[in-house]
């Protein structure tokens, strides 16, 4: 996964207009920010700055390309522990790092399906057990680890846990639902929105799970302005309204 994507950040380099003055800045985001940070990027190039490339994965994913010494000007993590590791090795630029979102944990299930809403306890265990429940890997994928948290705070974890099927991130997971390769999935409400194929089944209570943040930074080794500059432009009123109209929660 780390060395294909660190191929297609090289590729996309190779074709960018060599007459551009400014190069374009490299942003690793969390997968669950892909539409958000597509229509900022969109925003800032119709400002007459270079497109930002994109790459999108599992935080844990993309943490490790920075590890390896990927090409990278800024990354958006969907936890703090991601770059909480970044930062203990000084790959994340002093002073750069700041919360750019928020977001919310729910249970996605195919299109016309039942809906969970007030299902507690063993009453949701027992349905989520009955099928394969798709989720991004609770061992290094911030939205399995969100869902495992909230399924143990309602002590439904134990039963569900032999029936998940674990996929590499939260879009992963959220296609294994829209396939009908799972009847139900956890994911963000924003990956909910973002499919016309699945319905919001079930919302947890804030208070199941961990805060979900999504801290961005620069990369220390990033000499390329343009990256700090869109950095900026994300957390202006601009950009987090760019991020609000995606569903995510802003400061």
């Amino acid at each position: 996964m780390i060395r294909r994507l660190i191929v297609i950040l090289f590729a996309t380099l190779l074709v960018a207009p060599a007459a551009a003055k400014t190069p374009a800045p490299i942003v690793l985001a969390a997968a669950s920010m892909q539409e958000a940070m597509i229509d900022a990027a969109d925003a800032w190039a119709r400002a007459g700055h270079p497109r930002p490339v994109l790459a999108f994965a599992a935080s844990s994913a993309l943490a490790r390309q920075i590890e390896a010494g990927a090409p990278a000007d800024l990354f958006v993590s969907a936890d703090s522990e991601w770059m909480d590791q970044l930062q203990r090795r000084h790959l994340i630029a002093p002073g750069s790092r700041t919360v750019l979102a928020r977001g919310r944990l729910v249970v996605v299930g195919q299109a016309g399906g039942r809906s969970l809403g007030g299902l507690r306890g063993e009453a949701l265990a027992r349905v989520l057990a009955a099928g394969p429940l798709a989720m991004a890997d609770p061992s290094a994928v911030p939205a399995g680890r969100y869902g495992q948290q909230a399924l143990t705070h309602m002590g439904a974890w134990a039963i569900v846990q032999p029936h998940v099927v674990r996929a590499e991130n939260v879009r992963a997971a959220l296609a294994l639902v829209e396939r009908g390769a799972a009847p139900f999935g956890i994911v963000y409400a924003t990956d909910a929105r973002a499919s016309a194929k699945v319905r919001l089944a079930g919302v947890f209570p804030p208070n199941s799970h961990a805060p979900i943040i999504y801290p961005i930074a620069r990369v220390a080794r990033s000499r390329n302005m343009e990256g700090e500059q869109f950095r900026r432009f994300l957390l202006s009123p601009a950009g987090q309204a760019i991020l609000a109209r995606r569903g995510f929660a802003t400061r």
